[in-house]
């Protein structure tokens, strides 16, 4: 009998003890504005000493799990700057076009691209990026520049029909990324190279989450996150307005 009564007693601890599990709750941690800054900043300046290019200017991860890849310089070693904006970019030598073309604010581009998105966080006290999400990958993907930026420039046709759509007034900045604006005044584009043509990628701008929505709403729903844009501009021109907006 005490042998049954033991077993209840012990029953009814753990299934307090269960009981006192579920009831909690993980607690989020949830950045002022001053520390989502700053854990960006720190992410990017991590990103760029866990990342090398390739001979194809793709980035790419070191394998911690070998030393094969510990002659490649860092992106931390490459001639780079950072922006008041928080903005940091790398124009790689031997990428860039001669003489290349001017980027304008309102200019049709074609892109090849690698872009994916970050969420800064700290884990065992080191920031870095997480969460990755894929933006656009043109390797991957189509295997040919994008020639629809609406987070470059958007058409003002595009962004009226979404507010007309959902009855909203939203502006350029739901659509627009201002750091990649800003970063790719410090690039410029080949001159209508051949789509078909293997890709040379020009560098990166990463643009910390301040810079591209912040914690404001968005058509993509990319709040609090950074961006890293590994890129080509295969083309671009002037728009014809209103006709092209």
């Amino acid at each position: 009998m005490k042998k049954i009564f033991l077993g209840i007693a012990l029953s009814l601890v753990v299934l307090q003890g269960c009981k006192k599990d579920d009831d909690e709750v993980d607690e989020t941690v949830v950045l002022t504005v001053e520390e989502q800054n700053t854990y960006d900043d720190a992410a990017a300046t991590k990103f760029m000493e866990d990342h090398y290019f390739n001979s194809k200017g793709l980035i790419v991860a070191f394998d911690s799990t070998t030393d094969t890849d510990d002659a490649n310089p860092k992106l931390s070693s490459y001639p780079h700057e950072k922006l008041p904006s928080g903005v940091i970019y790398i124009k790689r030598t031997g990428a860039q076009p001669e003489p290349g073309k001017d980027i304008g604010s309102t200019d049709v581009i074609s892109l090849f691209q690698v872009t994916k998105s970050y969420v800064s966080s700290k884990t065992n006290d080191i920031i870095s990026f997480g969460g990755e999400s894929t933006f656009i990958d043109n390797v991957l993907g189509s295997g040919v520049p994008t020639s629809e930026t609406p987070y470059f420039y958007v058409k003002q046709s595009i962004l009226d029909k979404y507010n007309t759509a959902n009855g909203t007034n939203h502006g350029r900045s739901f659509y627009e990324i201002e750091g990649l604006q800003e970063g790719l005044k410090y690039f410029k584009s080949y001159d209508n190279l051949n789509p078909a043509t293997d890709y040379n990628l020009q560098g990166v701008i990463i643009v910390p989450s301040r810079a591209a929505f912040g914690r404001e709403n968005n058509v993509y729903s990319y709040m609090n996150r950074s961006f890293v844009f590994n890129f080509q501009v295969y083309n671009s021109r002037a728009r014809v307005l209103p006709g092209e907006n």
